[in-house]
């Protein structure tokens, strides 16, 4: 009998299997699991077997998050933090401790204000000007879609009250014209163009920053979903070859190579080349992303019909659909036809539906191609447009965590979409009962890359360690093997690592051991679940 190198005992194991869903044993020997049962498996134990005894805490398929930024997530881990706090004169003490503390830098640079901060969600230039007067300041704002700069940074881009607005993006303006010290969307290029890039070196040390905290929230694998130059920053793949190659990168990796919206479909024979370049080990970059619009609170998302003021009224802006819709088609028709999968950003219902007719046309053009296209984020969903996802074998890419009542929505949302819109939100449930197929991410750094705590609002609807009871539209709530599916399963399904997600003899031995078995428990305890260990193809990466 050959012997297994690892076993796992006295379970609970799920499995995310539909044939076996649990069981209490589960066997590794190299990097692939040898088998999953109960008492039997207890006959692979050999005099050189590492045996882990669960001792009631849950084994489950390595996490996978199918939206995420993970190299420039690290890298912002070593820039001024603001993402752990909402208050202003914190905030500014961040601000003033980092410049303090490297005066060496020419600019100071961070990231993770949040919007609901501040009133309207609009700091100010002044602000930054109390704390450092005398350096260019730029900091991007958590959700990525705009930055806040000081008066030094904005007369170093040249940015005045006759500054235009770009086409795909906003200046906010003072009262006489004057920038304000916010820029939404494409005009934070405006100054990020003038940041100093990050170094390759600086990109490395990012991404094994980022993996060691991923695998320490027990994330075995990935899709990042912006590979190319963006807001002035240089692209992230070269940290990705170089650790694959130097054997560095552990997790494994679908890259999605960014489309350049200012450009059109002469591009693609560029993205072929690039995706024959960026292919090493477990990093294959092999998915195209279409940013098709911005998000709701800046009034940027693309909706269907106006967004309201705050008296309740329709305003003349309906958001950015920033690459033409039907161009859109072409575009996707060709991608689909080269075998890339295309990941778009589909934020606002009629970016949402702009993304699937296209996604309708590449299947009336070239069949239906196993090239697993997806929508993250899906925040307004028209009804109708729930079962088109099954249709067309388009896949939901879900960010749960951002499915709950906070401040940014119940102040910065909500009374611009208005009662009807605003019961579209993140249809969950709904798009489950349409026959979806769904997957989950975090878009980190925008938001936490833990994914128990994305679990705990999947089924909640509700933010961790809440007390006003509120759930956000309680239909939409999953349960939570559905749930954990989407996070494994369904994840590593679009990522296109068909090895793993789950746990079935033959499979990669992709594991994470969590300290209790989250399925028995309280589902308003979720959140409170630690990782303890993380394996990757049957080695162990944290624990």
């Amino acid at each position: 009998m050959n012997h297994a190198d690892l076993v796992f005992t006295n379970g609970p194991v799920f499995t995310a299997d539909p044939a076996r869903t649990r069981a209490t044993s589960l066997a590794v020997t190299g990097e692939r699991i040898t088998a999953v049962g109960h008492d039997e498996v207890r006959e692979l134990i050999g005099p050189k077997t590492e045996v882990v005894d669960l001792a009631g805490k849950l084994l489950v398929p390595g996490f996978q998050d199918s939206h995420i930024h993970a190299v420039y997530g690290g890298v912002e881990l070593g820039e001024c933090d603001l993402s752990d706090t909402v208050g202003v004169e914190e905030y500014l003490d961040r601000v003033r401790a980092f410049a303090e503390a490297h005066p060496e830098r020419e600019w100071i640079t961070g990231s993770g204000w949040s919007l609901e901060s501040f009133e309207g969600g609009l700091p100010t230039r002044q602000l930054l000007d109390r704390v450092v007067p005398d350096r260019p300041v730029y900091l991007v704002n958590r959700d990525h879609h705009g930055a806040w700069a000081n008066s030094r940074a904005l007369e170093l881009a040249g940015l005045t009250k006759d500054s235009p607005d770009p086409a795909d993006g906003r200046i906010e303006r003072e009262a006489d014209g004057t920038p304000s010290g916010v820029l939404q969307e494409g005009a934070t290029g405006l100054v990020a163009r003038l940041v100093p890039p990050t170094t390759f070196e600086e990109r490395v040390a990012g991404l094994q920053r980022a993996q060691q905290l991923l695998h320490s929230l027990g994330i075995t694998g990935w899709q990042d979903a912006l590979l190319g130059v963006f807001n002035g920053q240089p692209d992230p793949s070269d940290a990705y070859l170089a650790a694959a190659r130097a054997g560095t990168l552990t997790a494994r990796v679908r890259g999605a190579l960014w489309w350049d919206r200012g450009r059109g479909g002469e591009q693609i024979a560029e993205l072929i080349e690039r995706r024959a370049e960026l292919w090493y080990g477990r990093f294959v970059a092999s998915s195209v992303k279409i940013m098709q619009d911005g998000i709701a609170e800046n009034f940027t998302a693309a909706l269907g019909t106006p967004y309201l003021d705050g008296c309740g009224c329709a305003t003349g802006t309906s958001g950015l659909s920033f690459v033409d819709p039907v161009a859109l088609r072409g575009y996707v028709t060709e991608l689909d036809a080269h075998g890339f999968q295309v990941h778009f950003h589909a934020l606002g219902d009629r970016a949402v539906r702009e993304a699937l007719d296209a996604i309708e046309a590449a299947r009336a053009a070239n069949g239906f191609r196993d090239t697993r296209h997806h929508l993250a984020h899906l925040q307004v969903v028209h009804p109708d447009d729930l079962p088109r996802f099954a249709k067309l074998g388009a896949i939901a890419n879900i960010q749960p965590l951002w499915a709950c009542h906070e401040a940014q929505m119940d102040e910065l949302t909500i009374p611009f979409l208005g009662p009807e819109r605003a019961a579209w939100q993140y249809p969950f449930g709904g798009l489950l009962r349409a026959g979806a197929t769904l997957c989950a991410g975090s878009d980190w750094p925008v938001s936490s890359p833990d994914p128990l705590a994305g679990l705990h609002v999947a089924v909640n609807r509700l933010e961790p360690e809440t007390d006003h009871g509120r759930v956000f539209y309680p239909e939409q709530r999953l349960d939570l093997t559905t749930a954990l599916t989407a996070y494994t399963a369904g994840s590593a399904h679009v990522n296109g690592w068909d090895e793993a997600g789950s746990l079935r003899a033959g499979l990669l031995a992709d594991l994470v051991v969590l300290d209790r078995d989250i399925l028995t428990e309280d589902p308003l305890g979720i959140a409170d679940a630690k990782v303890e260990q993380t394996f990757v193809g049957g080695e162990r990466v944290f624990g």
